[in-house]
């Protein structure tokens, strides 16, 4: 290579970065642009009702919501996505990762070409991308998982809990949560929790959990199962052994897969509305693909659902989950 051609490449690359950073500097859009939404998987039937709150956003207030997502749930399905919606201009990337570190360059490269990134469902790394929308606070959940488990078993006796694996930090802290929430507050002192098992992500492991635990502890009264796998798998399995409502179950499963044990009530369900986290993305991306909002403190309004504030590390909390009973089931589309 002489060097004349390699000051032309790097003068060439001089330009092209410095394109690259007025193209970067001059968004903010002053009308609703296109949200591409890239779930983590397309066959998804979560994402597919999340996608119903987005259109009715863009209904209310412009713009438009377009999804496209892999057949395959990995970080490296997503990344050829997510350059494809660059490729088409989309004004935001919504985004909820398989992988939130994996996804993470391609997105920085996708907002060093202007095109903002909000995450939704499930994170990503907090310096690729500009706002969180979280269904609920990890705290909140657990909580919520002991407040149903109470409610069942009438705050007295032994109760198991049947996680997903050992190594599931959301799942972890979240029982570690509902330890130290039985040890501080009385309202827990009868409470017995004789056991963590895992069922392994498996339908089949989860059923075959249940039942152990079943026999391990003839006075078992409840099971919780924060888990989504989980919760409809063992309530099944207990169901065609004759034990389900002697053993009450909640945690965490999408409502629709467990209705018609919610409404014998021998199962409940920590759950929240998943249209709902949709049309919360798409205002929320109008919002950032307008520079309104930007940071922690700032605060917006998204429609019917009332006013946000961003939290820490960009996070916008949907609202409290719900534990879903006979009396509010249909309320749950999912």
């Amino acid at each position: 290579m002489t060097g004349r051609l390699v000051k032309a490449l790097g003068l060439a690359a001089g330009i092209a970065l410095l394109a690259s950073t007025a193209l970067a500097a001059e968004q903010c859009a002053t009308a609703p642009v296109t949200v591409g939404f890239l779930p983590k998987l397309d066959t998804d039937p979560y994402f597919q009702v999340a996608q119903t709150g987005a259109d009715e956003a863009a209904g209310e207030i412009g713009g438009k919501a377009i999804k496209e997502a892999p057949s395959q749930a990995t970080a490296e399905a997503q990344i050829a996505f997510i350059n494809n919606l660059v490729s088409q201009q989309v004004g935001v990337i919504a985004i909820s990762a398989n992988d939130a570190n994996a996804v993470a360059p391609a997105l920085k490269r996708a907002m060093q070409q202007g095109v903002k990134v909000v995450s939704y469902d499930s994170d990503v790394a907090v310096g690729a991308r500009t706002l969180f929308l979280n269904q609920a606070k990890g705290d909140s959940l657990a909580e919520m998982m002991l407040e149903s488990m109470g409610q069942m078993i009438g705050y007295d006796g032994d109760f198991a809990i049947l996680s997903s694996t050992p190594t599931a930090s959301n799942q972890n802290a979240w029982i570690d949560y509902m330890k130290a929430k039985m040890k501080a507050d009385a309202k827990y002192a009868k409470m017995n929790l004789v056991q963590v098992a895992y069922g392994q992500e498996s339908e089949q492991v989860n059923q075959q959990q249940a039942l152990a635990l079943a026999q391990a502890f003839p006075n078992l009264k409840g099971i919780t199962i924060p888990a989504g796998i989980g919760l409809p798998a063992a309530a099944r399995a207990l169901d065609q052994a004759g034990l389900l409502g002697k053993i009450k179950l909640t945690g965490l499963a999408p409502a629709t897969l467990i209705k018609k044990y919610i409404q014998d009530g021998s199962v409940q369900d920590i759950w929240w509305n998943v249209k709902d986290l949709g049309y919360l993305t798409y205002y929320a991306a109008q919002q950032v693909a307008m520079c309104k909002v930007t940071k922690e403190g700032d605060t917006f309004k998204a429609g019917r659902l009332g006013n946000y504030t961003v939290g820490k590390d960009g996070e916008v909390v949907l609202g409290p989950a719900q534990i879903v009973t006979p009396q509010n089931v249909d309320q749950f589309k999912f």
